[in-house]
């Protein structure tokens, strides 16, 4: 028979990176949230968890149970090769763990596939999520990341991170930009997903000496940053990135592909358009419209996001802020380098959703 195991020992010490999580949920239950780090083998596709949803509730338990069974039984020889596939330890978790999570346990094991099953599923795992954020011993120093729209501090941070800077992504956490442009491209993070990341993260920098991040409003996209992190910003330094206009420009052109994504810059544009003087809207929205990028850049950055920044990006005492004027993103990212202390050893790359 197979094992159980309860989220605070799936948790503790290396022990879920000794092994490989995987979530039998449906394909969109998977993408919408699920624990980081996990791979999907669904018991159910979203077609056949629709269907018996509806026999549970329309018909009976009993009528669900038997046309689960006939589903699975059907495509029980890959679903188990699927299983034999994954090296190593496994656990297997779905949303209570309840009757998908434990059929998986039990047919597995009657194949001699071993593997345990997370109890109460990935609810006790976001359950437990929720309780670390209120109450972790995140580092209390911290260094931010400041500056005008399109001055690369994601970039900076990125490459920081690869040299194992203790650095945390929160746009990155998000899959968001931050602007009204900041989902173009992407599909943004709901706030289960989030917290799993930030969460995770915050543990494996729990005993460095101090964070960097970047100076985030409280909310990116569909998600909000613990008030403790943004409280921690207000009272840290702030490293200021001052970079010409030409190299912003260069910077948010090839974050935002604007050529590839033209009709969503005009969407989104179309939601700020009221906050800009008439004529300059206008010029804006023609040079979106002809392709004109580079021009519509400028005049949102000189007519809309700089004066923006300027009045709410920089309310901080001259003692919390060092400017750092630099000519372009790889004098940045050594000017950012010389003002913070060598990383510990190399530091873990944040696991991905």
């Amino acid at each position: 028979m197979f094992s159980n195991i309860r989220v605070e020992e799936l948790m503790s010490g290396n022990r879920k990176n000794e092994m490989t999580l995987i979530d039998v949920r449906s394909p969109s239950e998977y993408k919408s949230f699920t624990i980081p780090g996990s791979i999907n083998i669904p018991f159910f596709d979203d077609a056949e968890r629709a269907e018996i949803g509806t026999l549970y509730k329309q018909v009976s338990v009993q009528a669900a149970k038997e046309r689960g069974l006939e589903i699975i039984s059907a495509k029980l020889p890959n679903f188990v090769r699927q299983f034999k596939e994954v090296e190593g330890d496994k656990t297997v978790f779905c949303w209570r763990g309840g009757m998908r999570s434990k059929t998986t346990a039990t047919l597995l094991s009657l194949m001699d596939v071993h593997v345990s099953r997370l109890e109460e599923g990935i609810r006790a795992y976001r359950k437990w999520t929720i309780d670390q954020l209120e109450h972790i011993e995140a580092p209390q120093k911290a260094i931010v990341l400041n500056g005008l729209t399109g001055t690369g501090k994601t970039r900076i941070l990125k490459a920081l991170e690869k040299e194992g800077y203790p650095v945390i992504d929160f746009e990155g956490m998000a899959n968001h930009k931050g602007s009204i442009f900041g989902q173009i491209g992407l599909e943004p993070h709901n706030q289960k997903t989030f917290d799993a990341l930030l969460n995770e993260r915050l543990m494996e920098l729990k005993s460095s000496p101090y964070i960097i991040f970047e100076a985030e409003s409280t909310r990116i996209g569909r998600v909000v940053i613990p008030p403790f992190l943004s409280e921690l910003k207000n009272d840290s330094l702030h490293l200021i990135i001052d970079l010409p206009m030409e190299e912003r420009i260069k910077e948010i052109m090839e974050d935002y592909n604007p050529s590839k994504y033209q009709a969503e810059c005009l969407e989104a544009f179309h939601r700020i358009q009221s906050r800009i003087h008439v004529p300059v809207a206008k010029k804006i929205e023609e040079d979106l419209q002809t392709g004109n990028f580079e021009s519509a850049i400028r005049l949102l950055l000189e007519y809309y996001y700089d004066s923006r920044y300027k009045h709410t990006g920089l309310q901080y005492p001259d003692s919390q802020k060092l400017h750092l004027d630099v000519k372009n993103l790889e004098e940045a990212i050594q000017a950012v380098k010389g003002q913070l202390p060598e990383p510990e050893g190399k530091l873990s790359s944040p696991i991905k959703s």
